[in-house]
């Protein structure tokens, strides 16, 4: 299961890691996000046990906050964070084979 961002916890689990991290912002009513969630708790599954990468989700409804400090427009919007600064930007769903380059290629 991926880790639950809120405003409160954002900076002390994405912006001080260092590693990289992958963020879905998403909202429960938004149909695509609905299809991505299933893909990223499965990525967390997967990589729960490297220790240089962290995936979370963060519901733009609940945490208005940092969705709007990220600029979050549409959703889901996924970014990649690398030392806590983003490195990648994606809106609308991504499939897992892409995000697992995409992470691997900032492990790198």
């Amino acid at each position: 299961m991926a880790l639950e961002l809120t405003d409160q916890n954002f900076d002390k689990e994405i912006k001080e890691f260092k590693g990289v991290a992958l963020v879905d912002f998403w909202a429960p009513w938004c149909g695509p996000c609905k299809m991505q969630g299933p893909i990223i708790d499965q990525l967390s599954e997967e990589l729960k046990d490297n220790d240089k990468v962290k995936i979370g989700k963060l519901n733009v409804d609940e945490n208005q906050t940092k969705a709007q400090e990220w600029q979050v427009m549409s959703i889901p919007t996924l970014k990649i964070f690398k030392d806590g600064e983003v490195v990648e930007d994606m809106v609308g769903v991504q499939n897992k084979d892409d995000l697992v380059a995409k992470i691997n290629k900032h492990l790198a």
